[in-house]
């Protein structure tokens, strides 16, 4: 937890140095309290730092395949001259990432984590997937991941500026 916590501190020093006035400077400190929420509910003390990324990365402001890659070099598992994405590390992206909508109690089941899991590898021979298989199965946004998308779709909109007047 001090290692995320030293992270997380000088991932927002940079970020207000970027964009100075728009950080909080308790940016570091809730985003941490998040975190802990998230992925240590048993108050063990421990956050596993690839849950955390997988949060971070799903909550930044980069495009979908940007995050979509980002969860494949994360998870995925070297294998000879390829690197792959197993059954088990599917399950345990889709499981960190599940925990975001489950903060606000809209978390999905393990049966529906093991739907998708069936869902991404069904016509697949092999026991792991490459990563074109694995972006193409995000791209079709399926329906345990179906919050990401949106939540990319409403935060590219913040920004958008029509020049109409009501009347």
């Amino acid at each position: 937890m001090q290692q995320i916590s030293r992270m997380l501190m000088k991932l927002f020093q940079r970020a207000r140095l970027e964009k100075p006035g728009q950080v909080d400077r308790r940016a570091a400190e809730f985003t941490f309290s998040l975190l802990v929420a998230m992925y240590d509910r048993s108050g063990t003390g421990y956050v596993k730092t690839r849950s955390a990324a997988a949060a971070l990365i799903s909550l930044s402001g980069d495009t979908l395949l940007a995050k979509y890659r980002a969860f494949f070099q994360f998870y995925a598992v070297p294998d000879g001259k390829a690197t792959l994405i197993t059954h088990s590390a599917l399950r345990s992206l889709l499981t960190d990432l599940n925990q975001i909508p489950a903060i606000v109690g809209e978390g999905c089941t393990r049966s529906c984590v093991e739907a998708a899991i069936h869902d991404c590898f069904h016509g697949v021979l092999n026991a792991a997937i490459v990563e074109e298989k694995f972006l193409s199965w995000l791209r079709s946004e399926p329906a345990v991941l179906l919050w990401l998308p949106t939540c990319y779709r409403l935060s590219a909109t913040e920004m958008v500026s029509h020049q109409a007047r009501c009347r």
